[in-house]
């Protein structure tokens, strides 16, 4: 079966068509990255901020939020129930939840954005009603819910689902010993926003341990929460009457600094990623980039990426085929996998790709094989690659975040002129990307149709 066509059929909406996309980048290839840049905040952290901040019983300020579309769409939704969302600068927000509506979500806004769904615990919690469209986000595979609902159902609440989305409601959520059935991030962090004000102690087992998890529970214990365990799988909660404002910033953004480390290695060029943290949240990356030719050098809280003349995939012992495959946190993130394999097609050797968690990732591959990556798409989960391949410009769609940056990372690395199409996909996730790229040597330029 051709899965890429299949995928075609399956999902047949608007990032196979150019038509309606009126913003598109046109990429002249051939570039070498030099200089420096400095990291957005992360945005899988700024988003369960954003609705953490509806427990608050006071002004929330967070400084470092990444200024993308996902994260106007969420302020959006939360301005629609009645939020006040004052923005300090391009970066600093002020919100104050004091007059929240009882409302439905706005259904247009929430099939804008996939964390639309972490609404969810903070208005249970603290209206003990809510009302949720089916949030939107990237088309990688289906990413299911029940997770969250069965975690608020033993909070408590109930649930059920209409025409009008999902219905939750409780009198008053109790705390209980809650195993996840899947360590799933974006209901570890609902679950712990609805738990944080429940009735007695709530145990969370099989808890996802990201780093933004870590600090979403950080910042709720800023506004008063008692959570331990951070950084493990089981998060014990002990429930609080309320919560106060406070201020947070949002770390740096490791999946955009992977994102920058692979760019600068496979064009043979030179980078200084600023503000990376010492690479302590890099470490499950960069150790898989090493498999596949990248070598960095940390400076104090800075990652650089030294000129690599030629890169080489590294063989496994005794000469085997080497193997990359995500998973939950510590392991190589999944938001990585198509920035790993646009990398290692210019990587002398072969390597073979098992993305587990989403079954349709993977389908962007059939654009590099257009381009002239030697790639194997063996199923919807595992691709082979084989480098160096000489790409060539091509016009692109986005389908997602994360192979969009890839694409245009492949554009950047190709001989010839570019254009890609649908980049409302790769603003949902990184923040001013052409100015950052034209600052560090590439020639690319925002136009409308």
């Amino acid at each position: 079966m051709d899965f890429a066509v299949n995928y075609r059929l399956c999902y047949p909406f608007q990032h196979f068509a150019k038509e309606g996309f009126m913003e598109f980048f046109d990429i002249k290839g051939g570039d070498v990255i030099r200089g420096e840049i400095t990291l957005s905040g992360n945005k899988n952290e700024a988003l369960p901020v954003i609705a953490a901040a509806l427990l608050a019983r006071g002004r929330v300020k967070i400084d470092n939020v990444p200024d993308i579309l996902d994260v106007k769409n969420m302020l959006q939704i939360a301005e629609d129930i009645g939020v006040t969302v004052t923005r300090l600068s391009q970066n600093c927000i002020e919100m104050d939840a004091s007059n929240i509506i009882s409302k439905p979500l706005d259904k247009e806004l929430c099939g804008l954005v996939r964390t639309s769904i972490l609404f969810a615990g903070p208005l249970l919690a603290r209206n003990g009603s809510v009302i949720l469209p089916p949030p939107g986000g990237d088309v990688i595979g289906r990413r299911r819910l029940d997770t969250h609902f069965t975690g608020f159902e033993q909070l408590g609440a109930t649930y059920s689902h209409s025409t009008n989305g999902y219905n939750l409601s409780a009198n008053r959520l109790k705390g209980a010993d809650i195993f996840l059935d899947e360590a799933s991030v974006t209901a570890t962090e609902n679950i712990v926003m609805a738990a944080v004000t429940a009735e007695g102690v709530s145990v969370i087992r099989n808890a996802a341990t990201e780093p933004h998890v870590q600090n979403l529970c950080r910042f709720l214990n800023k506004m008063g929460a008692k959570i331990s365990g951070l950084g493990t799988n089981v998060l014990r909660i002990e429930g609080v009457t309320s919560l106060k404002g406070c201020e947070h910033t949002i770390g740096p953004d490791y999946i955009e600094a992977g994102s920058y480390i692979a760019l600068a290695a496979m064009t043979g060029g030179e980078l200084l990623v600023k503000d990376a943290a010492g690479g302590n949240d890099l470490r499950s990356i960069l150790n898989v980039y090493k498999r596949i030719g990248i070598t960095t050098v940390a400076k104090g809280n800075d990652i650089f990426v030294p000129h690599h003349p030629k890169l080489l995939i590294q063989k496994d012992m005794n000469n085997a085929i080497p193997k990359v495959d995500d998973g939950p946190w510590p392991s190589f993130p999944s938001d990585l996998m198509s920035i790993a394999i646009v990398a290692a097609t210019q990587s002398e050797g072969t390597v073979l790709f098992f993305e587990k968690m989403f079954e349709s990732r993977l389908f962007f591959v059939d654009r590099l094989i257009g381009m002239g990556a030697n790639i194997i798409l063996c199923d919807p989960h595992r691709v082979v690659v084989s480098g160096r391949t000489l790409l060539s410009g091509s016009k692109l769609d986005s389908p997602d975040i994360r192979a969009g940056m890839a694409l245009l990372m492949a554009a950047i690395s190709a001989q010839g002129r570019s254009r890609i199409y649908n980049i409302k996909q790769i603003d949902r996730g990184y923040e001013s990307i052409e100015h950052k790229l034209t600052r560090i040597g590439v020639t690319i330029n925002r136009s409308k149709a």
